[in-house]
């Protein structure tokens, strides 16, 4: 009988996209909606590299390239994660790819076999056990403490692993909580992966954005045995601006590099040839609008925590990177408005974007059904005109 695959079936929509679509929708239709749902800058594209892209395309750079990427630009990524990561990488451990998205899903599709274990530390980007789940494996979640800054902790992954166990995967800064993981939580970490010998996902994509004084580590950089177990992810997206661009990369041992390089070369051939142009520019041009879109983030940073801080039934731990705030909203589940409880976090973020023209994204499905996500990759007009917003919702609960 014809139909869709059971793979097909169980993957779940991006509730990110959707309400941000919905959000899209309803500013077409002529509604001032704020949203606070995307996870892009507000920022364009670096000059210097939208120039390096239209140099390309008039020098006739418009074919295929190899299809890891072209070895300019892995040169460039290696010079990056020796001088940003302390890694070291040779051009053979690099592959680059259509994003960040298409990087996780080709290491999945290449260290897992179907029943495959990977633990997901709780609350997660809500793409995670999809793809773990599209390449055969089974997500096994970790819910991590409030108390602890939503980061598990070394005994908490040691307890989680199994025989099956193939892979943890670790997102600092992470998206959706804006948390940092410290030098020694991240080397007592390590330790379990090396004694339970199962592979680390690192997902480092918000590494450029950091607010505070904390040291930015990657996991790789203690020693040989967790360097060879680790496959190092970052990309162009967030740090540059380029997420219409979808430039990713990995950094791994050669045999794991070997792989996915082979396994992208039949699923979507190289990444975009003249994306891969600017990419080398972004990375080895003037870094300036890299640090003034830092410093823009931070001042955003500070003045949402600070409003969120101070409003009823709301509570938030002060984000360190990423540009995420993640707000705790459960007290108003108990709540009535008019005349009705709130009830969930969907009801919660149906009622600011239908009422209140506002945009939130409920965690759910980041498996924390108590919190909504609040981007402030927006205009801080537009971050004031939306907190106003949900300020006044909160104040009408009782």
């Amino acid at each position: 009988m014809t139909g869709l695959s059971k793979k097909a079936k169980a993957v779940k929509p991006s509730s990110t996209l959707a309400i941000s679509d919905k959000a899209k929708q309803m500013k077409a239709a002529g509604v001032d909606v704020v949203s606070f749902g995307a996870g892009e800058p507000d920022f364009p594209t670096p000059k210097n590299v939208c120039d390096a892209a239209i140099d390309a395309i008039n020098a006739g750079f418009t074919k295929y390239t190899a299809a890891s990427g072209i070895v300019e630009l892995k040169q460039a990524i290696c010079d990056k994660f020796a001088r940003f990561n302390k890694l070291h990488y040779e051009t053979n451990q690099i592959v680059i790819s259509n994003g960040g998205k298409h990087s996780l899903t080709n290491i999945f599709e290449a260290i897992l076999d179907p029943g495959d274990e990977v633990i997901v530390p709780s609350p997660y980007w809500l793409s995670y056990p999809e793809m773990v789940k599209l390449a055969g494996g089974i997500p096994i979640y970790v819910r991590c403490s409030k108390e602890n800054g939503y980061k598990i902790t070394a005994e908490q992954l040691r307890e989680a692993c199994t025989p099956c166990t193939k892979a943890f995967v670790l997102n600092s800064p992470n998206n959706p909580t804006g948390m940092i993981y410290t030098r020694e939580e991240l080397k007592a970490l390590a330790d379990v992966i090396v004694e339970k010998d199962i592979y680390c996902v690192s997902d480092e994509m918000y590494e450029n954005l950091v607010y505070t004084d904390e040291e930015v580590v990657s996991i790789a950089s203690f020693n040989d045995e967790i360097y060879k177990r680790t496959i190092t992810c970052s990309g162009m997206a967030k740090a540059y601006s380029m997420t219409g661009w979808r430039l990713g990369y990995i950094g791994a041992a050669p045999e794991i590099a070997k792989a996915i390089g082979s396994i992208q070369s039949h699923q979507t051939s190289n990444p975009n040839s003249i994306a891969q142009k600017a990419g080398v520019e972004a990375l080895n041009g003037p870094q300036d609008t890299v640090e003034a879109m830092r410093q823009e983030f931070a001042k955003r940073c500070d003045y949402m925590y600070d409003r969120i801080s101070h409003m009823p039934h709301a509570s938030i731990i002060k984000p360190s990177g990423a540009f995420y705030a993640f707000v705790d909203v459960s007290e108003a589940f108990g709540l009535k408005y008019k005349g009705e409880k709130v009830g969930d976090v969907f009801k919660l973020a149906d009622i600011l974007l239908n009422d209140y023209n506002v945009a939130v994204i409920p965690c759910k499905d980041f498996g924390f059904d108590t919190h909504i996500r609040l981007s402030y990759a927006t205009s801080m007009e537009n971050i004031t005109k939306g907190l106003d917003r949900i300020e006044a919702f909160l104040k009408t609960l009782e």
